[in-house]
Protein backbone atom coordinates (compact mmCIF):
# COMPACT_ATOMS: atom_id res chain seq x y z
CA UNK A 1 0.00 0.00 0.00
CA UNK A 2 2.13 2.50 1.05
CA UNK A 3 6.12 2.51 1.31
CA UNK A 4 6.98 6.15 1.41
CA UNK A 5 5.51 8.39 3.80
CA UNK A 6 6.88 12.00 4.51
CA UNK A 7 5.72 13.63 7.57
CA UNK A 8 5.53 17.48 8.05
CA UNK A 9 5.83 18.83 11.05
CA UNK A 10 5.96 21.54 13.13
CA UNK A 11 6.69 22.35 17.08
CA UNK A 12 2.80 22.78 17.64
CA UNK A 13 0.66 20.70 19.59
CA UNK A 14 -0.37 19.38 16.09
CA UNK A 15 3.11 18.38 15.26
CA UNK A 16 2.97 15.32 18.28
CA UNK A 17 -0.84 14.09 16.89
CA UNK A 18 0.60 14.20 13.26
CA UNK A 19 3.87 12.08 13.74
CA UNK A 20 1.82 9.73 15.97
CA UNK A 21 -0.85 9.09 12.97
CA UNK A 22 2.18 8.96 11.06
CA UNK A 23 3.84 6.17 13.84
CA UNK A 24 0.51 3.93 13.72
CA UNK A 25 0.34 4.04 9.19
CA UNK A 26 3.74 3.07 9.17
CA UNK A 27 3.53 0.40 11.77
CA UNK A 28 0.36 -1.17 9.16
CA UNK A 29 1.81 -0.63 5.82
CA UNK A 30 5.91 -1.15 6.75
CA UNK A 31 6.37 1.98 5.45
CA UNK A 32 9.23 3.88 5.84
CA UNK A 33 9.23 8.34 7.47
CA UNK A 34 10.79 11.11 6.13
CA UNK A 35 10.12 13.48 9.08
CA UNK A 36 9.81 17.02 7.44
CA UNK A 37 10.81 20.26 9.01
CA UNK A 38 10.03 23.93 7.23
CA UNK A 39 11.37 27.09 8.90
CA UNK A 40 9.75 29.68 7.58
CA UNK A 41 8.34 33.07 8.60
CA UNK A 42 4.65 31.63 9.10
CA UNK A 43 5.66 29.29 11.78
CA UNK A 44 4.35 30.75 15.72
CA UNK A 45 8.16 30.37 17.06
CA UNK A 46 10.05 32.04 14.08
CA UNK A 47 11.46 35.40 14.73
CA UNK A 48 9.90 38.54 13.97
CA UNK A 49 11.33 39.14 10.50
CA UNK A 50 13.64 42.72 10.82
CA UNK A 51 13.38 44.95 7.97
CA UNK A 52 16.69 46.24 7.13
CA UNK A 53 17.01 49.94 6.32
CA UNK A 54 20.26 52.42 5.17
CA UNK A 55 18.88 55.09 7.15
CA UNK A 56 20.72 55.53 10.66
CA UNK A 57 18.06 57.83 12.56
CA UNK A 58 15.37 54.49 12.99
CA UNK A 59 16.63 53.14 16.60
CA UNK A 60 17.20 49.55 17.38
CA UNK A 61 18.05 48.65 13.74
CA UNK A 62 21.88 48.35 15.04
CA UNK A 63 24.34 45.98 15.50
CA UNK A 64 22.86 44.42 18.98
CA UNK A 65 19.55 43.75 16.72
CA UNK A 66 20.42 42.28 14.37
CA UNK A 67 22.44 39.99 16.68
CA UNK A 68 19.46 39.03 18.53
CA UNK A 69 17.74 38.14 15.84
CA UNK A 70 20.19 35.86 14.40
CA UNK A 71 20.57 34.36 17.88
CA UNK A 72 16.69 33.65 17.78
CA UNK A 73 17.06 32.14 14.28
CA UNK A 74 19.89 29.68 15.16
CA UNK A 75 18.06 28.73 18.34
CA UNK A 76 14.55 28.21 16.33
CA UNK A 77 17.26 25.88 13.66
CA UNK A 78 18.72 24.22 16.82
CA UNK A 79 15.16 22.84 18.38
CA UNK A 80 13.37 21.84 14.92
CA UNK A 81 16.37 19.71 14.81
CA UNK A 82 16.08 18.55 18.10
CA UNK A 83 12.63 17.88 17.49
CA UNK A 84 13.05 16.30 14.23
CA UNK A 85 16.27 13.81 15.86
CA UNK A 86 13.53 13.24 19.00
CA UNK A 87 10.83 11.70 16.86
CA UNK A 88 13.41 10.00 14.63
CA UNK A 89 14.27 8.20 17.63
CA UNK A 90 11.00 7.43 18.82
CA UNK A 91 10.62 6.01 15.20
CA UNK A 92 13.02 4.16 15.75
CA UNK A 93 12.17 2.23 18.22
CA UNK A 94 9.28 1.07 16.76
CA UNK A 95 11.63 -0.59 14.07
CA UNK A 96 10.55 2.08 11.16
CA UNK A 97 13.22 3.11 9.03
CA UNK A 98 13.01 6.86 9.58
CA UNK A 99 15.31 9.84 8.16
CA UNK A 100 14.59 13.45 8.69
CA UNK A 101 14.81 17.03 6.92
CA UNK A 102 14.75 20.50 7.78
CA UNK A 103 14.59 23.41 4.82
CA UNK A 104 14.33 26.78 4.90
CA UNK A 105 11.03 28.39 2.38
CA UNK A 106 7.85 28.28 1.89
CA UNK A 107 6.15 25.13 3.67
CA UNK A 108 3.82 23.95 1.20
CA UNK A 109 6.15 23.88 -1.92
CA UNK A 110 9.02 22.55 0.42
CA UNK A 111 6.90 19.78 1.18
CA UNK A 112 5.20 18.77 -2.26
CA UNK A 113 9.12 19.32 -3.75
CA UNK A 114 10.60 17.03 -1.04
CA UNK A 115 7.72 14.65 -1.93
CA UNK A 116 8.47 14.27 -5.60
CA UNK A 117 11.97 14.00 -5.22
CA UNK A 118 11.91 11.37 -2.25
CA UNK A 119 8.94 9.59 -4.22
CA UNK A 120 6.98 9.74 -1.48
CA UNK A 121 3.39 7.57 -1.33
CA UNK A 122 1.51 9.46 1.23
CA UNK A 123 1.81 13.03 3.01
CA UNK A 124 0.87 13.07 6.04
CA UNK A 125 0.31 16.96 7.53
CA UNK A 126 -1.84 18.87 10.04
CA UNK A 127 -4.63 21.66 9.60
CA UNK A 128 -4.92 23.97 12.17
CA UNK A 129 -8.58 24.69 11.21
CA UNK A 130 -7.95 28.01 10.29
CA UNK A 131 -10.87 29.78 7.82
CA UNK A 132 -11.94 32.87 6.33
CA UNK A 133 -10.05 35.81 6.33
CA UNK A 134 -7.35 34.28 8.23
CA UNK A 135 -6.98 31.90 6.16
CA UNK A 136 -6.95 33.72 3.19
CA UNK A 137 -4.30 36.34 4.55
CA UNK A 138 -2.07 33.30 6.12
CA UNK A 139 -2.31 30.91 3.69
CA UNK A 140 -3.14 27.42 4.52
CA UNK A 141 0.16 25.20 3.60
CA UNK A 142 -2.31 21.88 3.96
CA UNK A 143 -4.71 23.48 1.33
CA UNK A 144 -1.64 24.02 -1.27
CA UNK A 145 -0.13 20.56 -0.52
CA UNK A 146 -3.74 19.05 -0.90
CA UNK A 147 -4.07 20.43 -4.25
CA UNK A 148 -0.36 20.54 -5.14
CA UNK A 149 1.19 17.37 -3.87
CA UNK A 150 2.41 14.53 -6.40
CA UNK A 151 0.84 11.88 -3.80
CA UNK A 152 -2.10 11.20 -1.91
CA UNK A 153 -2.60 13.68 1.23
CA UNK A 154 -3.53 12.51 4.59
CA UNK A 155 -4.51 15.83 6.74
CA UNK A 156 -4.89 15.58 10.69
CA UNK A 157 -7.76 17.80 11.98
CA UNK A 158 -6.75 19.55 15.19
CA UNK A 159 -9.35 18.24 17.59
CA UNK A 160 -10.92 20.88 19.63
CA UNK A 161 -9.39 19.80 23.18
CA UNK A 162 -5.97 19.84 21.09
CA UNK A 163 -6.78 23.75 20.15
CA UNK A 164 -7.02 24.35 24.09
CA UNK A 165 -3.82 22.78 24.77
CA UNK A 166 -2.20 24.01 22.06
CA UNK A 167 -3.75 27.84 23.05
CA UNK A 168 -2.16 26.41 26.86
CA UNK A 169 1.36 26.06 25.70
CA UNK A 170 1.53 28.91 23.19
CA UNK A 171 0.09 31.02 26.12
CA UNK A 172 2.91 29.98 28.21
CA UNK A 173 5.92 30.74 25.98
CA UNK A 174 4.46 34.15 26.18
Amino acid sequence: MFNKILVALDRSFMGQQVFQQAISLAKLTGADLMLVHVLSPDEDTTPDIMILSQMDYYPGWGDESMKRYFTKLEANKKEGLQMLQTFCAQANTENITTEFTQNVGSPGKVICTIAKDWKADLIVIGRRGLSGITELLTGSVSNYVLHHAPCSVHIIHLVSSAKNDEKQVIDNRE
